[in-house]
């Protein structure tokens, strides 16, 4: 069965934002299906406009600020 975006279900979604970068917490599940964490970055350029980006490795402040959003994005799980 190919992957079908109408059955992705966005329950919960914050952005972080630092200077040329956002990191984006999100849970999603598929089809009503097991709810997963998704953590992603997006570049953002002199002109305001954001394009994907591997997260890869993360600054320590950039950690420092996520961690929370992971344990709020937990708690919506539980």
């Amino acid at each position: 069965m190919p992957f079908d975006p109408n059955l992705d279900e966005k329950l919960f979604n914050k952005t972080i934002e630092f200077e040329g970068s956002n990191i984006s917490v999100a849970i999603h599940s598929y089809d009503g299906g097991t709810q997963k964490i998704q953590i992603s970055r997006e570049r953002v350029n002199a002109d305001g406009k954001t394009s994907f980006a591997k997260l890869g490795r993360m600054m320590k402040d950039e950690v420092k600020k996520v961690i929370p959003v992971l344990q709020e994005a937990l708690a919506e799980m539980e």
